[in-house]
């Protein structure tokens, strides 16, 4: 009997303690996801992250009694930030919906709203993290030029050096890309990609407007918010842990005196 008792106390603190403690560790992931989000505050064309828990029962042996809690993304979110102006020409904020293509670190055609251009010693346009911009044929690569200008349809213009100010020559197209949201996602790297791993197909319908910058739309306050109510939750799990511990050694006490 007094067997049956320890067997019964020690499965009650096996659930408690371990449901406690998968609450507290995926807590601890929200606070990452949501202290990302804070950190890129200032980040050009940045994409917060939502987070949310869903209850998981656990399968197995018997019926599913056990219900844990799991950290999942979602969705991002892709509200506008907030439009600022620069007066730089390489300077550029996607109007409304839609990205601009980029060649990620590993080759890969991903998708971005940070529009922070400039030209590298090599004459190539990179975004502000280094990426290159991608245009009709490729990663764009721009000659020495007096100016370049790029048009709300995303075409780089450019002014030889030497030649009148009225001596424009089209050089290449920004990809400016419009795929459908529910189609993509944000990758690790930060950027936007599509579900099925194709690489969308360039929009005439998204515009840019020169000399402006996208800010991020992370709220600075909300996220706040957010960090204190998930470090009072994480402190709820680990109290809710410590008197699961009292518990059970307050029990194994009760057994030894009943022996």
């Amino acid at each position: 009997m007094r067997c049956l008792k320890q067997h019964i106390e020690g499965e009650k603190m096996d659930r408690s303690l371990y449901i406690a403690m998968n609450g507290a560790q995926q807590t601890m992931l929200a606070q990452a996801a949501n202290a990302n989000n804070l950190a890129n505050v200032n980040t050009t064309g940045f994409r917060a992250d939502f987070e949310q828990f869903r209850s998981m029962p656990v399968f197995g042996e018997g019926l599913p009694s056990r219900v844990y809690s799991m950290l999942e993304r979602p969705q991002t979110d892709y509200q506008t930030g907030s439009i600022q102006s620069t007066g730089r020409d390489l300077d550029i904020s996607v109007q409304g919906e839609g990205f601009i293509a980029v060649q990620g670190k590993d080759g890969r055609e991903g998708y971005t709203r940070a529009g922070d251009l400039h030209v590298t010693e090599a004459g190539q346009l990179v975004t502000g993290t280094g990426l290159a911009v991608m245009g009709e044929g490729g990663p764009i690569a721009i000659p020495p030029a007096q100016t370049v200008e790029i048009g709300s349809d995303g075409t780089i213009s450019i002014r030889p050096i030497g030649e009148a100010a009225n001596a424009l020559a089209v050089l290449d197209r920004i990809k400016l890309v419009k795929p459908d949201l529910q189609q993509v996602f944000k990758d690790s790297d930060g950027l936007m990609r599509m579900q099925d791993g194709s690489e969308a197909p360039l929009d005439a319908t998204v515009k840019v407007a020169s000399g402006t910058l996208e800010g991020s739309n992370v709220n600075a306050v909300g996220a706040l918010v957010n960090m204190i109510e998930l470090q009072r939750q994480y402190e709820m799990q680990v109290k809710m842990m410590d008197t699961t511990q009292e518990n059970s050694a307050a029990s194994a006490r009760l057994m030894q005196m009943s022996n």
